[in-house]
């Protein structure tokens, strides 16, 4: 299978933009690949864009496990890598149900959501966690991540309360999707997802993706994340707003 190549320059103006971003995300605060798909729904398809990014995130993965290979909870693992599984077969079986507006619909609500709850709701309160919670957390976090890679959101809602140390939040979080990635291999070669012009794109963004993990990690250790968050959350709702209004306005009009 020969590789292809996307040629459009402004995709690759907002791929490289939405790669970097992720990889300093995954790699310096623990999100895991949020960002990337909503943005990169701008200018090309949902489900194109999350079978590109998946290779990408998988580097991501291979890079971080490295890093905070000895900062993760296993008691935590335990109950949310499971149901992060279960989420992922539902996602599986009910893709092709899935039209491209209603991705956009899908994203656009969790990506603005997910700002508000935590502009809105703030730091929640220390909580000792619960099982179910856990289980349904992390099961709708396979299927989102499924979908389009946007699994961080319900997870941070079961781990934020747990006041975790922070390398150890993230590599809980790095973990959890580095196995959750790799499940999501095998449906997408048989959902024909997979292309060569997918991989190929994919593969010419490896070396950025590289780089923005890396340089994740050395802001963790060296900067404030105050503004990172700031600017990120304004991003991702600006974004998920153009989402929602594509998705409504495509779906009326068809």
């Amino acid at each position: 299978m020969a590789l292809e190549l996307i040629s459009e320059p402004r995709f690759y103006a907002v791929a490289i933009f939405a790669v970097v971003l992720t990889g300093i995300a995954k790699g310096g605060i623990g999100a895991a690949g949020g960002f990337s798909v909503p943005v990169l729904s701008l200018v090309i398809s949902p489900v194109q864009a999350a079978a590109i990014m998946l290779p990408i995130l998988i580097l991501m993965d291979v890079i971080g496990v490295y890093a905070y290979r000895k900062d993760w909870d296993r008691r935590i693992m335990a109950t949310i890598l499971p149901a992060g599984l279960v989420g992922i077969c539902i996602g599986w079986l009910t893709f092709k149900y899935l039209n491209d507006d209603w991705i956009r619909l899908l994203l656009g609500a969790i990506a603005c959501g997910f700002v508000a709850f935590n502009v809105l709701a703030g730091l929640p309160k220390p909580a000792q966690p619960s099982r179910v919670k856990g289980y349904l957390c992390a099961t709708g976090s396979g299927f989102t991540s499924f979908v389009a890679h946007s699994g961080g959101p319900p997870l941070a809602i079961y781990l934020l309360p747990q006041r975790l140390d922070k390398a150890l939040y993230v590599g809980t979080t790095i973990i959890f999707f580095t196995v959750i990635n790799a499940a999501k291999i095998g449906p997408y070669f048989m959902l024909g997802l997979f292309d060569a012009r997918n991989l190929g794109t994919a593969a010419v963004l490896l070396p950025v993706a590289a780089a923005g993990i890396l340089l994740g990690i050395w802001v963790r250790k060296r900067l404030s994340t105050r503004w990172f968050y700031r600017v990120a959350y304004t991003l991702m709702f600006v974004t998920g707003a153009k989402l929602l209004y594509d998705g409504v306005t495509h779906l009326a009009a068809g």
